[in-house]
């Protein structure tokens, strides 16, 4: 049986998991949402994905790049991980759940 709505399987692998920060919250109130998403993953795709997945309106996609910090353990550096964020700007009147997952 075909969904109603195909979900295409590269839009799971875009969008890794929302961001919950104090600061994402107070984004919360000027209806954005944070999400990690994948390193390669371009503005288009994750507009795409998030109206796919989450049946929402995107009007703005801004991309930020958090390079990892060098970190010590047990004496030696290490260095953690670069993770790219993705400010998305939904339509009025539109909101996402990120406790609730998605459907479908």
């Amino acid at each position: 049986m075909a969904k109603a709505k195909d979900i295409a399987i590269r839009h799971y692998d875009v969008i890794l998991s929302p961001h919950i920060t104090e600061k994402s919250t107070l984004l919360s109130e000027h209806n954005a949402v944070v999400f990690k998403v994948a390193d390669d993953a371009t503005k288009p795709e994750i507009k795409a994905a998030v109206e796919a997945l989450f049946d929402v309106k995107v009007t703005g996609v801004n991309t930020i790049v958090q390079k990892g910090k060098v970190k010590r353990w047990r004496g030696k550096p290490y260095r953690r991980s670069d993770v790219k964020k993705a400010v998305v700007t939904l339509a009025e009147g539109q909101s996402i759940d990120i406790t609730e997952g998605v459907r479908g």
